[in-house]
């Protein structure tokens, strides 16, 4: 009779006493999964939180195009002028930037506090995590510049009168038209302004979720708790609001500029930029859309935590 295989040799899992189906062992041994797994979960969390925030961020770079104003009259505005889907411009490059950006920050960061450990289980330092974050932003940032680039000039042109708009049609007709134009070293236009709202962000946001986190979960008795998740992600969106706005404004006022009739352009780089605005504007300026930005930043932070401590928690059950 043909011989029953014994069930500890049919479930590896199972037999070592792990949670998780028996298909799921090559996933969990794989080096491969695990290495990808950061950058993979982070990307389908941005993906899916984008989805939800992109009308808060179009308003949010309008009103910094037009100086400040009410988010709600903005909105109106654009929905009387242009019809909802002007809510949804960009959204090809928001995806683009998801899976550039938003999948280097989130799987640098993870990799890299994994990396600090002393031993498992052990969490680093604040400070760690700060480096971390700063250092996770720069990658992130690098990667997903063209992105951002793009963003930015399909969100702006629909601002501009009709005689001067691109009218771009996705993500790929904005990058190739800017490529035809302006020669592919445009596509790393306001890289500098990227990378530091970039590192601005991720080490106010990163660091502080997993510090709050760890702080609340101690309080509460309960590693893992869902409100060590639920404030960690809201303080993490705060602070990451605060500390890149500044630098948000910058990129944005860099990657969207246009040559006039003499073909100069406004700013000559990101510092003259600044000298520029604080002389005209005063330092407030920096800050103006605050409350949309907070609106749009904040509420996308602590979603995509929240959808990504739940795409690891089904894949912990599931054994990967």
């Amino acid at each position: 009779p043909p011989r029953l295989r014994e069930p500890g040799r049919t479930c590896p899992q199972r037999a070592a006493g792990r949670q998780g189906d028996c298909g799921a062992g090559a996933m969990s041994d794989s080096k491969a999964w695990q290495t990808a797994k950061p950058f993979v979960n982070g990307g389908v969390a941005a993906s899916i939180g984008i989805t939800v925030m992109n009308p808060v961020d179009v308003v949010k770079t309008r009103l910094q195009i037009a100086g400040g104003g009410s988010p709600l009259g903005m909105a109106r505005s654009m929905v009387e002028q242009q019809g909802v889907s002007s809510f949804y411009v960009g959204l090809t490059a928001q995806y683009l930037r998801a899976w550039t950006y938003q999948t280097a920050r989130l799987g640098a960061y993870r990799s890299l506090t994994s990396a600090m450990q002393t031993e498992p289980g052990v969490n680093p330092p604040l400070w760690k995590k700060a480096g971390a974050g700063l250092t996770a932003g720069a990658i992130g940032a690098v990667i997903g510049t063209p992105a951002e680039l793009a963003i930015i000039r399909m969100q702006a042109d629909t601002a501009l009168p009709q005689a001067e708009r691109r009218g771009y049609k996705n993500v790929g007709d904005a990058l190739l038209r800017v490529v035809r134009s302006e020669g592919a070293s445009a596509l790393l236009t306001g890289t500098g302004p990227t990378i530091l709202r970039a590192m601005a962000l991720n080490c106010g946001a990163l660091a502080s979720y997993d510090q709050t986190k760890e702080i609340i979960d101690d309080m509460l008795g309960q590693p893992g708790s869902k409100l060590g998740v639920a404030g960690a992600s809201m303080i993490s969106g705060l602070f990451g609001a605060v500390f890149s706005l500044p630098f948000d404004y910058v990129k944005m006022q860099i990657q969207r500029m246009k040559p006039d009739a003499n073909g100069a352009l406004p700013y000559e780089g990101a510092m003259d930029c600044v000298r520029k605005t604080v002389a005209e504007h005063g330092p407030g300026r920096f800050y103006a859309g605050f409350p949309t930005y907070a609106m749009r930043i904040s509420p996308m932070i602590t979603l995509t935590w929240l959808i990504l401590e739940s795409i690891q928690s089904a894949e912990a059950k599931r054994g990967w």
